[in-house]
């Protein structure tokens, strides 16, 4: 008797958190364009990310501060790789170069997703006062 396969999936607040996260790089890309703008992708991530994964988890009667806050982390880990890739490889680091590098990245990735937290909040409530009329 052949076993069935196990089949694993994200959890419903992560599919919601990268839905936002995709959803939203065409408007970061936007955004870039307005003059004067230097919008990251990371921060679009954090910003618009969260801010479209909260309307969808509300929805889907799922907590959006938990999908926005899996947003900014994402986020936040994506804007520290594009500038790992960018920056981190074009010159040579001192060693306090490196542990300010290493202090910092904590720091961003402790502070995006409460920024997404944030922007999730903004975005449920958004859905529920529109969903609400």
């Amino acid at each position: 008797m052949a076993s069935p396969l196990r089949v694993r999936t994200l959890p419903e607040i992560w599919r919601f958190a990268f839905i936002g996260a995709i959803a939203s790089l065409p408007i970061t890309v936007l955004v870039n364009w307005l003059p004067n703008s230097e919008a990251t992708i990371g921060a679009g991530i954090m910003i618009f990310g969260a801010f479209i994964a909260g309307i969808i988890a509300a929805t889907r009667a799922s907590d959006p501060s938990a999908a926005g806050l899996r947003a900014g982390f994402i986020g936040g880990v994506f804007g520290l790789l594009i500038f790992l890739v960018t920056a981190g490889t074009t010159a040579t680091w001192s060693r306090s170069s490196v542990i300010f590098f290493v202090f910092a990245s904590g720091l961003v990735v402790c502070v995006a997703p409460l920024f997404g937290r944030g922007c999730g909040r903004v975005g449920g409530w958004v859905a529920n006062t529109i969903a609400s009329r």
